[in-house]
């Protein structure tokens, strides 16, 4: 499928995420985009999926749209990020299957995969054991896309294909504390402790967890690249191939924003899984995607975004 000229609907398209995926769509010429507000559609009722899909009749259907944050709001949280996640994605399924959309992309979690995945974690090992136990009913619910996708397409032939992307950063990511990922959630925590003149910060875990990052603008760019040049049943993982540690990528964001002061490890708090990082080759080969945006280089352009913001919003 070529995407230039179609019309495509981008569920989550005003999110962190989705803002980029818009914006990649237009440079591949895409005739319309529409990205609904959850003002105006409640995903997680089904009639409203169902007029959706049929009032904007998509040549391509993109799911973004999730309940998501860290460690903090999946454990506070399981039952609404299980329910409302498996709710929007398994009733935007079957709209776009009763409406016969083109294509159906979703995009899932690295929090499907088991705990202890082997690493590199390779898509076949998708179903080798239970997930991350703070994040399970998130991960569990966003799995639940790739068995509904690879069921439609075996009856009814339905073109829908999903996506594993890594954890994410980049500018216009979410800095709320209480819903943030660990990137965005460590800058505003050491931008906190610079204007404030802090002398140290605090850090949940041991800082021995890894995980992998993928730049938003590369993740923009695979998801565009497998909705033009996939159509397959196995899960696909977007990544940028290469592991740090916690503690590693802590002192990194202590270096490049100029922080002076002590990191103080709270061991009491959870590492979550202990080892994040992709095989990316299936993506290579599939849809030739490669992340090319090195890791510093994405940190700067976050840090400095961050800060704009900051200034922009400050009275």
């Amino acid at each position: 499928m070529t995407i230039s000229g179609k019309r495509i609907v981008v569920t989550g398209g005003s999110g962190f995420l989705g803002s980029h995926v818009v914006e990649e769509f237009r440079r591949h010429g895409a005739a319309e985009i529409v990205v609904p507000r959850k003002r105006d559609v409640d995903l997680v009722d089904g009639a409203a999926v169902t007029r959706l899909v049929a009032e904007t009749r998509p040549d391509v259907m993109v799911h973004l749209a999730a309940r998501v944050g860290g460690i903090g709001a999946n454990r506070e949280n399981p039952g609404s990020f299980f329910y409302e996640n498996l709710m929007m994605g398994v009733q935007l399924l079957e709209a776009c299957r009763l409406a016969n959309v083109p294509k159906v992309v979703t995009v899932g979690t690295i929090c499907s995969y088991p705990k202890l995945t082997p690493v590199p974690f390779r898509e076949d090992t998708l179903w080798d054991g239970y997930p991350e136990e703070t994040n399970a009913p998130y991960g569990l619910a966003k799995k639940m896309l790739l068995v509904q996708s690879q069921a439609y397409r075996q009856q009814y032939g339905m073109n829908a294909i999903h996506l594993l992307p890594v954890n994410l950063y980049g500018p216009r990511d979410n800095f709320d504390p209480s819903l943030s990922h660990v990137i965005p959630a460590l800058i505003k925590k050491i931008q906190d402790a610079l204007e404030a003149g802090a002398d140290h910060i605090e850090v949940w875990g041991t800082g021995r967890a890894s995980r992998e990052f993928l730049y938003v603008e590369d993740a923009a760019r695979g998801i565009a690249l497998a909705t033009g040049g996939y159509d397959g049943p196995e899960p696909v993982n977007l990544g940028a191939g290469f592991e740090i540690l916690i503690r590693d990528l802590v002192t990194t964001l202590v270096r490049l924003m100029e922080f002076k002061g002590e990191v103080r490890w709270d061991a009491t708090r959870p590492d979550g899984q202990p080892r994040r990082s992709l095989d990316t080759s299936r993506a290579e080969r599939l849809f030739g995607f490669r992340a090319t945006t090195s890791f510093e280089e994405g940190l700067r352009r976050t840090i400095d975004w961050y800060r704009a913001e900051r200034r922009r919003s400050a009275p």
